[in-house]
């Protein structure tokens, strides 16, 4: 089995992480906080003391970081990741980050005559632990044949989209449909009550119908009210703010949601708010 890197042991990196330790492939990793990491030091993995440590000892280098800030923390610099890649690695970055940053260090990798794929992720926690996380991938379509045995460990659904960029480029539209979908749930829902139905009833006839989102009938309960945490949805919202400006698509009802959020005062988490 291959020797294999992940930086960025969260929520989400830490189950990655997990599920290549059960395929049966060694992994070494690092993670800013190391205690958080003990639970998979515990079950074989090997902790580094830097991004670097990992790259130079890993073959193909996975990451899951929250923001492009984060990537560029962990991927440059003397101690960063790309600065161990050894000719022929793939640094493969999960993360839901913007396309210009993946490009940056995409370029990086090259220059080290390694190969870079973007590979940020559709789906929950609990789809990742059963195993049913969908995963899209941009770069080189060889490189991605060469990885995907791991990919597929970590998520069964495997979408090619095209060149580097062009995978995390599909998450940041996804997110906003998405987004855009849980406002008009919620408005359907605000219409049923006001026309007499109670809230739990029309919410219950709409997951059964063919307007049910998915993300809402297989998610955790809490999801009704509050799909993610407040800085994962703003730092998606704000991605794909400037991500459309970028490619002159507008999204009138991206703005048109967070302009009557503004107007409403609302400071939480999209679903929090349009679930009020």
């Amino acid at each position: 089995m291959a020797t294999l890197g992940f930086v960025g042991l969260g929520t989400m990196g830490s189950r990655m992480a997990q599920r290549l330790l059960d395929a049966g492939h060694s992994v070494v990793g690092y993670n800013r906080t190391r205690e958080k990491a003990k639970p998979l030091v515990d079950r074989g993995m090997r902790l580094a003391d830097s991004p670097r440590a990992v790259s130079t000892a890993a073959e193909v280098v996975f990451s899951m970081v929250t923001d492009p800030e984060a990537l560029r923390a962990v991927a440059d610099g003397a101690d960063g990741l790309v600065a161990g890649l050894r000719p022929g690695a793939v640094y493969v970055d999960m993360s839901t980050v913007s396309p210009s940053a993946t490009r940056e260090v995409g370029a990086a990798v090259e220059a080290r005559g390694a190969a870079m794929l973007d590979a940020p992720v559709s789906g929950s926690i609990a789809t990742l632990e059963q195993g049913k996380l969908a995963i899209m991938v941009g770069g080189d379509p060889g490189v991605l044949e060469r990885v995907r045995p791991y990919l597929a460990a970590i998520g069964p659904t495997i979408t090619y989209v095209g060149p580097l960029g062009l995978a995390v480029t599909m998450k940041i539209a996804i997110n906003l449909s998405l987004g855009v979908q849980m406002l008009a749930f919620s408005e359907a829902v605000l219409l049923a009550e006001k026309g007499g139905v109670p809230r739990e009833r029309a919410v219950e006839a709409l997951l059964k119908s063919v307007a049910g989102l998915t993300v809402l009938r297989e998610g955790p309960p809490s999801v009704r009210g509050r799909l993610l945490r407040r800085g994962e949805r703003g730092r998606d919202r704000a991605v794909a703010f400037q991500r459309g400006r970028g490619a002159a698509a507008p999204g009138p009802s991206r703005r048109d949601r967070s302009a009557w959020g503004r107007s409403s005062g609302r400071r939480e988490s999209r679903s929090r708010a349009v679930g009020r």
